[in-house]
């Protein structure tokens, strides 16, 4: 996070956080991303029973692959679908995002618990998909809409962290108003979250003076006071979750509500400051399932999280991209998790 002043924010935060309703998303729970970059994962009926047999209610799947969508099927698993980001310049085109729908949700709409689509992971402004972002969201809409489906399945696109500036969370706001503002825009016209997926873990690796303890939610004291609002913080995720809220509400989203939809902690793979290791993978995940039912000191109330990831994926790319699996690929928990 970059560090900005804007006294300005002062006033508006604290209206905002005495004021206005804590909004989140119904029946908030947590969920597992179900990536699939490995060549010895099990088959996509055998991860849907394991979600199933762990109490897991929620995925996320990052590409709309038929044989995840069929084992799906009557499991009440309520889904993020993502339209994968070398796929969002495609559906700027109204046609192509009629077909995007009508072959991967329409035909499972009536026993697939489609809850959002996301149109795009973490396209940063400047990139080459980032102008076919909002009129991908709207044809997808617009297609939903013509399906009947526009009321039950939410559209998004899911943001990371970089995109958000500011210190303390009060400050926050978007890099690029240009970009993100019209996106904001249209979640509220539709009543839709913000997808945002927060890290603590690379926090802590950029930002020498956060503790490890404030990072993985088991500092005993309050280690960051918001000047602007006097809010408390004892944990990193809580503030970068709050930095986002205050983004949106300088882009005029205050009520625009956020779904973490993506969330880890790498198990091993080295990094600078050795926080990749077993230990506090399994203190991260453990922590943040047992603190989303809280919210955060702007918005209180349970956040949908979903954690990252279902299983080590053996071919991502070296280092920690390959470990932060909650389960191995033969099935067996890399920690003891309630997911409940």
């Amino acid at each position: 996070m970059g560090l900005i002043s804007k006294p300005s924010a002062v006033a508006t935060l604290l209206l905002l956080a005495t004021f206005l309703p804590s909004l989140q998303v119904t029946e908030a729970q947590i969920g597992v991303c179900y990536g699939r970059n490995g060549d010895n994962l099990p088959s996509q009926q055998e991860v849907v029973t394991m979600y199933k047999n762990n109490g897991i209610t929620r995925m996320r799947l990052y590409d709309p692959d038929q044989g995840s969508l069929q084992a799906l099927r009557n499991s009440n698993i309520g889904l993020i679908l993502d339209v994968p980001t070398d796929k969002v310049i495609s559906l700027a085109n109204a046609a192509n995002a009629r077909t995007w729908v009508q072959n991967n949700v329409v035909p499972y709409a009536s026993n697939v618990n489609f809850r959002y689509i996301s149109v795009g992971n973490e396209i940063m402004p400047g990139e080459a998909a980032a102008g076919s972002v909002l009129p991908a969201m709207q044809n997808v809409q617009n297609a939903l809409n013509a399906a009947n489906l526009g009321g039950k399945i939410k559209v998004s696109t899911a943001i990371k962290s970089q995109i958000v500036s500011g210190f303390p969370p009060s400050a926050g706001v978007f890099t690029s108003s240009q970009y993100m503002n019209p996106i904001v825009n249209f979640l509220k016209s539709n009543n839709a979250p913000l997808l945002a997926n927060i890290y603590p873990y690379f926090s802590y690796l950029g930002t020498d003076s956060i503790k490890l303890d404030y990072a993985l939610f088991t500092s005993p004291n309050v280690q960051v006071t918001d000047p602007n609002n006097g809010l408390k913080y004892q944990n990193l995720f809580d503030a970068l979750v709050d930095t986002v809220y205050a983004a949106l509400a300088k882009a005029g989203g205050p009520n625009v509500p956020i779904v973490v939809s993506e969330s880890g902690w790498p198990s091993a793979g080295g990094d600078r400051r050795g926080a990749a290791t077993f230990g506090n993978a399994g203190q991260y995940y453990k922590g943040l399932i047992g603190h989303y039912k809280q919210g955060t000191p702007l918005k209180k109330g349970a956040i949908e999280t979903y954690l990252f990831a279902m299983f080590d994926e053996n071919r991502k790319s070296g280092g920690t991209e390959n470990n932060f699996g909650l389960f191995r690929p033969n099935k067996q928990p890399k920690y003891q998790l309630s997911f409940n």
